[in-house]
């Protein structure tokens, strides 16, 4: 038993360093910073002889640098990484060195490395219990308190090899992909005093990626003895991620910190957007929405903007005129999951003859390409039950709450569902599988039903 809490105890030190931020803060989802960060990756992803569509993309609503994979084939960037990112480059060489650990089976091989990496960690606790047994309390706690450092100095040093050989592997991959990456130099040589602080003040990125100068060093000689040994201008990934970056900025950070990025003299358009975002966040929509005709104005066939000047609108209480600007959004996207979701919410809040099929319409839609969001099944409940459809909306409600979790929710809805639902039709069927997998009888549910 000892044994095995300790063993918890130590991959707890790794799983920490990944997901912890990611729970903490929570998925930040758009569909211009996933459709501009997916224009980015695919490219990257295909160098590396991976399916685009088999690998996940999520931001992580967090200001610290990092990024990370885990999960499988997902790589979780944190928005303090895109914001400081300082060219498209940068982000690039990041992203492909993540492209790398998944190309490479890195994620299991981490998990044997960790478990070499703990057997130093036992013996010290090991003997620290020793200790306190033999009457000497400090030496004792010393010991056992040093176990966790121990452990993460000696997965480290596993995992160094595997850092360097994803740098090798992240230039052939841009290389491979027409790009230069020596914007992963840059990036790791504007950070290259992370190695000299201690753990607790580095940033996560550069915990779970130690640099060395001499990482540093290799990996600049084999860019420059690559094919592309310079930075490759592009004004369109530039101006994506200056959008990109303006966005998150205005959303996330509070009015002053826009403003002493963004001032008023500044009339571009990644100013504009800051700014327009920011006045969302303290509900002066009509200097918002000014900004957004500006916006479109420039540019009348981005359907961010478009998107942009329905969320004002909906926030500021005026879902139908919202939904025109949405429905231009989905069309100029050809059917975007999340602008789908946006377009179906106002049309459900207008409630006028013929808006709830549509909304249902909109969002099945979306489902097909997201069947696993939870918002969109919350919204499409509505739809249903306002047309007196209960068993579908008991359905839809439970279909929500098993994608976020809600086991007992999904059980109790489900069930409900088969008795409104006419039975042998294929939402009937749907309801009975979901109500087995989430029967509380199961052994890997009881655990959701002692709570």
């Amino acid at each position: 038993m000892l044994y095995r809490q300790l063993r918890i105890f130590c991959l707890g030190l790794t799983l920490a360093l990944t997901w912890q931020a990611a729970a903490a803060q929570g998925f930040l989802r758009d569909a211009e910073i996933e459709s501009i960060l997916r224009e980015y990756t695919d490219p990257i992803l295909e160098a590396a002889n991976l399916v685009p569509e088999d690998v996940g993309l999520y931001v992580i609503n967090d200001p610290s640098l990092n990024a990370f994979v885990a999960g499988g084939q997902r790589i979780h960037l944190h928005t303090g990484l895109i914001i400081r990112a300082e060219t498209p480059s940068q982000l690039k060489g990041v992203i492909a060195h993540e492209a790398a650990h998944i190309a490479s089976a890195h994620g299991a091989r981490r998990a044997q490395d960790l478990a070499a990496a703990s057997r130093s960690g036992f013996v010290s606790i090991g003997l620290g219990i020793i200790a306190l047994a033999a009457g000497a309390p400090e030496l004792g706690v010393a010991l056992i308190a040093n176990s966790q450092q121990i452990t993460a100095l000696n997965f480290f040093t596993h995992t160094r090899a595997q850092e360097a050989s994803a740098d090798q592997s992240a230039v052939n991959f841009l290389v491979d992909s027409g790009q230069s990456a020596i914007g992963l130099v840059e990036f790791f040589e504007a950070f290259r005093y992370q190695e000299v602080l201690s753990e607790q003040r580095r940033y996560a990125y550069f915990r779970t990626h130690p640099l060395a100068s001499d990482r540093i060093a290799r990996l600049r000689q084999r860019v420059a003895a690559s094919e592309f040994p310079t930075e490759i201008k592009n004004q369109r990934d530039l101006h994506l991620m200056e959008m990109m970056q303006a966005k998150l900025i205005g959303y996330l950070e509070p009015p002053v910190r826009v403003y002493q990025r963004y001032p008023r003299e500044n009339t571009s358009l990644p100013a504009r957007y800051a700014r327009a975002h920011s006045a969302i966040n303290t509900l002066d929509f009509t200097f918002a929405l000014k900004e957004a005709d500006y916006l479109l104005e420039a540019e009348p066939d981005n359907p961010y903007f478009h998107e942009l000047k329905g969320f004002i609108l909906f926030q500021n209480g005026d879902p139908e005129a919202s939904i025109s600007p949405y429905a231009r959004a989905v069309a100029l996207t050809e059917g975007n999951a999340l602008l789908l979701i946006s377009y179906a919410r106002s049309l459900i809040a207008r409630d006028q003859p013929g808006d709830m099929q549509a909304g249902e319409d909109a969002l099945r839609e979306a489902l097909i390409k997201e069947p696993d969001n939870a918002f969109a099944w919350s919204e499409l409940a509505k739809a249903l039950d306002k047309q007196g459809r209960r068993g579908d909306a008991e359905l839809a409600t439970a279909e929500k709450s098993f994608h976020i979790g809600d086991i007992v929710s999904a059980h109790a809805f489900a069930k409900r569902a088969t008795n409104n639902l006419e039975k042998h039709t294929i939402s009937y069927r749907r309801a009975l599988d979901i109500a087995a997998v989430t029967d509380p009888r199961l052994k890997e549910n009881q655990r959701y039903y002692r709570r």
